[in-house]
């Protein structure tokens, strides 16, 4: 691979965008060019080129972590890429999901099946039970991921949702809900009825399966 600095000015990543557009770029300059510079004996486009292979291993967005994986990759350059996938997953135009059984919120959350931590996730939606938004509100430890009303319903408030999805992962690969999932469950509810904000479903997420806590009765 030719290196950077071996490379004719008007082919360099960033003298293409501003020459020629972006879109005439392959991925790995696109990538060369949001990171900017490799390090000492690692050229930017070698470094690129292996993002790119872990960008199409993980289908998507690769995780923080697994761009650090890459040798010549820091906090910094891993940062760039990540806060990279997250703005165009909040500014490109996409078709309306609609949720009406539970299997339904898997392509949104099925992320959540190899995470080694425990991730909280609320899922706003509108009065027509289209998804508005899907945000993390807590990562906690291993087995637990402390949660708050406050933190719940403050963004499905702002996002004037007509009810909410709440999801989580178990870990250990067992979808089975625990008496701490039950009691949150209950929780939850109940500030809801005081906000106007209705529950729709609490979904256990795990390796082996998930668990609709609706379907077991509890909401």
């Amino acid at each position: 691979m030719k290196a950077i600095r071996d490379t004719y000015v008007g082919d360099r990543p960033r003298e293409k965008i501003a020459c020629k557009g972006v879109e005439c770029l392959k991925n790995s300059e696109l990538i060369a060019a949001i990171i900017g510079s490799g390090m000492p004996g690692r050229d930017v486009l070698q470094v690129a080129t292996e993002i790119e292979k872990i960008l199409n291993e993980a289908k998507g967005n690769p995780g923080y972590d697994n761009l650090l994986s890459v040798d010549g990759v820091g906090a910094s350059k891993a940062s760039q890429i990540v806060a990279s996938f997250e703005l165009v997953k909040r500014y490109m135009p996409r078709d309306a999901v609609k949720i009406t059984k539970p299997h339904d919120i898997l392509p949104l959350v099925d992320y959540l099946k190899v995470k080694k931590q425990e991730y909280f996730i609320c899922v706003t939606l509108n009065g027509a039970g289209e998804v508005i938004e899907n945000r993390v509100v807590t990562v906690g430890t291993l087995n637990h991921s402390p949660v708050h009303p406050r933190e719940v319903f403050a963004d499905a408030i702002s996002d004037r949702a007509a009810s909410v999805i709440l999801v989580h992962n178990h870990p250990s690969g067992n979808p089975e809900p625990s008496a701490d999932d039950i009691a949150v469950t209950e929780r939850l509810l109940k500030s809801g009825e005081i906000v106007g904000i209705s529950i729709l479903d609490h979904i256990i997420i795990a390796k082996n399966g998930l668990v609709s806590l609706r379907e077991r009765g509890y909401i």
